[in-house]
């Protein structure tokens, strides 16, 4: 497949908010944990006040995980800590919850099958083309291989690179070359990104050396300028990759 006059054996694509649509099964899953846990509910007199808490500190933490400032397990444990201790809980009752929580929450996210618009689509219209296809996220090994099997995705993929296989996460360009040698294709020249995040998409596998393609799918989002291109829907991405320029942000 040709991509900027350069001919692209193995494309690999973002999982959470490019293939699954992560914000909204993540969203139903907090809210399922409000409505079955009492203590929950007790700090936050609605759903949506306790997933707005949530994914404040949650992001942060995330930020601070892709830098590799902290670890898998802080991440973990911090992020249902702190919205409990800001909702009024004290913090060892929100240390002994986090971690049920944290437990929780993974298996309700798991369970959760909302995949973006066009992902089938565009995965189908890769196969056809010849490419390889991977997929390469930043998520937990024990919630990543369910969310792909429960989402229909597992046969689509030819493999799976998580950061969790050798501690290391996206941007760090080590995680890019270790998905490149599993790969088969040794040539930066032959990988294509597709990802939604500027920084642990675009920007790292750029770094590496590969062709990229932002999905930039939420206006908030910030926009990778190193970019190839830069689609608002996978759908796009299908005429782009056929050639059809138009299509760029």
């Amino acid at each position: 497949m040709k991509f900027n006059d350069k001919e692209i054996k193995v494309v690999w694509v973002d999982l959470d908010d490019t293939m699954i649509d992560f914000r909204a099964n993540s969203r139903h899953a907090l809210h399922r944990l409000w409505g079955e846990e009492p203590a929950v509910r007790r700090c936050f007199e609605t759903a949506e006040l306790w997933i707005d808490v949530y994914e404040k500190h949650n992001h942060r933490l995330w930020e601070l995980y892709g830098a590799g400032k902290i670890s898998r397990s802080y991440l973990r444990m911090e992020r249902f800590m702190r919205p409990l201790c800001e909702g009024g809980m004290n913090e060892d009752d929100a240390k002994e919850l986090a971690e049920r929580y944290d437990i929780l929450y993974l298996d309700f996210l798991a369970q959760e099958k909302q995949l973006i618009a066009g992902s089938i689509d565009l995965l189908r219209m890769l196969r056809e083309s010849g490419v390889k296809i991977g997929c390469l996220s930043n998520g937990f090994k024990d919630v990543q291989f369910r969310k792909i099997r429960n989402c229909g995705l597992e046969p689509w993929f030819d493999l799976v690179v998580l950061s969790d296989d050798i501690g290391i996460n996206k941007p760090d360009v080590r995680l890019f070359r270790h998905a490149q040698e599993r790969s088969g294709c040794p040539e930066p020249t032959d990988h294509l990104m597709i990802g939604d995040n500027a920084m642990t998409d675009i920007k790292g596998s750029k770094g590496a050396g590969w062709s990229a393609i932002q999905f930039h799918r939420m206006p908030e989002d910030a926009v990778a300028e190193c970019a190839d291109a830069c689609v608002e829907r996978l759908a796009d991405i299908l005429e782009l990759l056929r050639g059809d320029e138009s299509k760029l942000c």
